[in-house]
């Protein structure tokens, strides 16, 4: 309760980018997710599209991510999380670009004596650089009197084209595992921590507002076959607020496959209906969605939202084998 007031009281007064699939890029979620999962590695990726039917307007977003899990004599059977993540996000005609590069760190706190409940703190330090190009852009001024005259100067006068920051973000994240197949996350972090200036005009007061993340996922196993898995998120930033809501259905083939495939629908209020598919097979993972676009903006979308992808790889060690005896001499 301490941590979540503390970081309630910074905030203060552009977005950030965004993904339906918010489970698939997992270190964007939540900083205490970094090490967080079943297994000793975990690459991953999601690219997103959206809005290709109006012109000069799609945006294209990709991130990709890299973490692991470290043990120490230090901390016991408590757990450190190290990881890399990378965001790149362009959009519209003067092609505003993202560039984002962070490394997260992790926490991993065994709360009780067989591992069933785990209480992740994150922090996840980077650099962040955005930037536009004027070579796609018209002006007022361009204009002759009679039509558009592209030699014609644009009269702006930016003091920039990109700038480059050091941004902070942190979270901490509840999970209990309550059953076989059954686990409850539940997280919260913060975005920004750090003012974010973004005028290209040297103007002091133009930053970009701090977000904060609530975040929820509970999976239970219907039957042997069956499982079924609800999935929350909430963002804020400045005025802005988004919410995603919905549930996935798995359908698990016999264990010696090691094989799942799920499908869903979500719903972002006021703005889409998403319908989500996936396979999981061995230590791989891959989800797609579809955005069907249902605010006042269909209009211009004629109802096509967006496409995301998203792709996750576990990495387990193998353990070696060493016969302490064996039962009679390996020659008979």
């Amino acid at each position: 309760i301490i941590y979540f007031l503390f970081f309630i009281a910074v905030f203060s007064t552009a977005q950030d980018i965004h993904f339906t699939q918010f489970t698939y890029t997992p270190l964007n979620t939540n900083p205490a997710q970094t090490g967080l999962f079943d297994g000793d590695y975990r690459v991953g990726g999601n690219y997103r599209t959206q809005w290709w039917e109006v012109p000069g307007l799609p945006y294209t977003t990709f991130s990709c991510f890299g973490d692991m899990r470290q043990s120490s004599k230090k901390i016991g059977s408590d757990r450190i999380g190290v990881g890399f993540l990378m965001n790149y996000d362009v959009a519209g005609a003067s092609r505003y670009g993202t560039t984002q590069l962070y490394l997260p760190i992790s926490y991993i706190k065994k709360a009780n004596a067989d591992s069933t409940l785990l209480i992740s703190f994150g922090l996840t330090p980077g650099i962040s650089s955005t930037g536009f190009k004027t070579d796609h852009l018209t002006f007022d001024s361009q204009y002759d009197g009679l039509q558009y005259n592209s030699t014609l100067p644009s009269q702006e006068n930016f003091a920039s084209f990109n700038q480059t920051k050091f941004d902070l973000n942190t979270g901490t994240i509840l999970q209990y595992t309550y059953m076989p197949r059954g686990v409850i996350q539940a997280g919260f972090s913060a975005y920004h921590l750090l003012p974010q200036r973004l005028s290209y005009f040297n103007n002091q007061q133009i930053v970009l507002d701090r977000k904060i993340n609530l975040f929820g996922q509970c999976s239970y196993p219907l039957n042997e076959l069956l499982d079924i898995q609800l999935e929350g998120l909430y963002s804020r930033q400045g005025k802005f607020h988004e919410l995603v809501l919905g549930s996935l259905v798995y359908y698990i083939f016999p264990v010696k496959f090691r094989q799942s495939v799920f499908a869903g629908i979500f719903v972002r209020p006021k703005d889409a209906l998403i319908a989500r598919i996936g396979l999981e097979y061995k230590d791989w993972k891959f989800s797609m969605a579809y955005d069907m676009n249902t605010s006042g903006f269909k209009a211009a979308t004629n109802r096509y939202g967006s496409i995301e992808a998203g792709l996750i790889y576990i990495i387990r060690k193998k353990v070696s084998f060493y016969a302490k005896r064996r039962a009679c001499p390996i020659y008979m």
